[in-house]
């Protein structure tokens, strides 16, 4: 009379190696990613210790967008969407501040006055508050207005944070660096391997490609 495996001796039925509804390996934590397939690719890497492995730069790179090689960070701006962010900037800071001032000019040459008026206060505020608007703005997101119309965003070259406000404000004295030299700086990710201005290398930022709007 045979009372089954000896191994088993209360026959307990044993699930299959590899049946679904019978997890492999420690729960919570998929397998090994396939050959070739990286892990930023939907296959974590296993735990050290216990603790997950930190995905930088959040959710990015979104679908459709592949990592730079061996960064896991997305795309990097090129130097054209970056001067068209600028220049953005620039008109919707500067613009309404010159509008105001010509027509402050107008109407004080046709009323004999010398001097700023009223308009050009108002310019002049106009664009000290929405130049730190941006800058809170850029620190807080990582776009300003600019940088978000063209689908870039300024972030830390570690993690892939957004800056903060301080140092959002520290980067953009930084930019007294790319211009001291003749510009350079500003044509320096032309051919950066980063496409980082000194201002970015100074701060340890980098600009990314993200999906508008």
């Amino acid at each position: 009379m045979s009372f089954g495996d000896p191994n088993n001796p209360y026959g307990q039925q044993q699930p299959p190696q590899g049946q679904p509804g019978y997890p492999q390996g420690q729960p919570g934590y998929p397998q090994q990613a396939p050959q070739g397939v990286p892990p930023q690719y939907g296959y974590p890497q296993q735990p050290v210790g216990g603790v997950p492995p930190q995905q930088p730069y959040g959710a990015y790179p979104p679908a459709g967008m592949p990592p730079m090689p061996g960064t896991g960070m997305p795309p990097l701006a090129h130097w054209g969407l970056r001067v068209g962010a600028t220049l953005l900037d620039g008109l919707i800071i500067a613009g309404p501040m010159y509008a105001l001032g010509f027509i402050d000019l107008a109407m004080s040459d046709d009323a004999g006055a010398s001097g700023p008026g009223v308009f050009f206060l108002i310019g002049w505020l106009y664009a000290l508050g929405m130049g730190i608007f941006q800058l809170y703005k850029e620190g807080s997101t990582g776009q300003s207005i600019g940088k978000k119309v063209v689908g870039i965003s300024v972030r830390r070259e570690a993690d892939g944070n957004v800056l903060g406000f301080g140092m959002a404000f520290v980067r953009k004295l930084a930019h007294f660096l790319d211009g001291i030299a003749c510009y350079i700086g500003y044509l320096w990710p032309l051919w950066d391997a980063k496409k980082q201005t000194f201002a970015d290398k100074v701060c340890s930022t980098v600009v990314i490609v993200v999906p508008k709007g």
